[in-house]
């Protein structure tokens, strides 16, 4: 039975017709969820393969949450004990830990909000760090599965390893490039934001320059969802890559923001059962798997199928002779879905 639901799920259900060009998806939604199911084992295949460049950066990120959420619980239950004046046991509580708590504590009154901020801060600070190189090397590897998604995102056909690999070898440069910088901006808008939001305390024209961070570091967040499409679509300096991602990003700003909120939907969801429920640690696990099994690849596979469309709109039907509406019917017109903005010019009029 499940030989044959497996079967109806790739293949379809027999008796039906030979497949025709009229059978083509229309329109992009009905593209991205037709080669989806056709490609999500290949993604589940493509992201197991791919997953050593991004463990540093997820076992990062995980060892400080629990860490964080330990010293909160720790905390919290030592002002208990204090209040209540139970005994401090030294299986609980080491001697250098009561120390640091008894900073905080005057009167026998522990400081349980000032804690919590310089920790959640030094934990923070110490993520940052240690994300610099753990993102960096994630920058070639993105690079690949860019190339890769983006095929199987307009009905192509792409071999996992070897296209993979050609990808790599082909745009590593400008994929470190992106990371290097992808991996100092966090610390960077983190410094920034401390800096000025000390200096706004005594005037308020700081706050500009606070808010101005913030905003940069968010439009790059934006552009991230084009660079690596644009770099193994397209030849064009760093710096035009740079340009047009940006353009592009605040060009289709409300979807930009769409798509970042969708594939973030996991993580959301986690950090609010985290914080929210008492099965927090559960679905912190069950984010851990779902990045690993899929969630890296299946992510940029949705960035795929949202920039595929931009690129048709905005460069690739300024190109002579470029195919514009890969994997759709084609009496598909998508210019009659809405209006186009006017279109940055193409960096390099040359499509790869």
């Amino acid at each position: 039975m499940f030989g044959r639901m497996m079967n109806s799920y790739f293949y379809g259900k027999s008796g039906k017709g030979d497949f025709t060009p009229d059978d083509l998806p229309k329109n992009r939604w009905e593209l991205f969820w037709a080669m989806l199911r056709v490609r999500f084992s290949a993604l589940c295949r493509l992201n197991l393969m791919t997953i050593i460049a991004f463990l540093p950066y997820l076992l990062v990120v995980l060892i400080n949450v629990l860490n964080l959420i330990t010293s909160w619980s720790s905390a919290i239950s030592y002002q208990d004990a204090l209040a209540t004046g139970a005994e401090l046991s030294e299986e609980i509580y080491s001697p250098a830990l009561l120390e640091v708590y008894a900073r905080y504590t005057e009167a026998n009154v522990f400081n349980l909000a000032q804690y919590t901020r310089d920790m959640t801060q030094a934990f923070f600070w110490s993520m940052l760090v240690f994300l610099i190189p753990s993102l960096l090397v994630t920058g070639p590897v993105e690079a690949g599965l860019a190339y890769v998604c983006r095929n199987w995102a307009r009905d192509e056909h792409a071999f996992i390893w070897s296209d993979f690999k050609d990808a790599v070898k082909d745009n590593w440069k400008q994929g470190l490039g992106i990371s290097a910088i992808t991996s100092v901006i966090p610390i960077i808008m983190y410094v920034c934001w401390n800096f000025y939001g000390d200096m706004a305390q005594n005037s308020l024209f700081f706050m500009l320059p606070q808010i101005l961070v913030i905003v940069l570091g968010l439009v790059w967040w934006l552009a991230l969802v084009f660079f690596y499409p644009l770099m193994v679509s397209y030849k064009m300096t760093f710096c035009q890559l740079l340009k047009n991602g940006v353009m592009l990003s605040i060009g289709r700003l409300p979807h930009t923001v769409g798509i970042r909120l969708v594939t973030m939907a996991p993580v959301i969801i986690c950090g609010l059962l985290l914080f929210f429920t008492s099965v927090g640690m559960y679905a912190l696990l069950v984010l851990g798997a779902y990045y690993l099994v899929v969630g890296v690849a299946l992510t940029r596979f949705v960035f795929a199928s949202f920039t595929n469309s931009v690129f048709d709109r905005y460069i690739n039907s300024h190109i002579d002779g470029v195919k514009v509406n890969r994997g759709l019917s084609e009496d598909t017109d998508e210019d009659e879905e809405d209006e186009a903005q006017p279109a940055p010019a193409p960096a390099r009029e040359e499509f790869a």
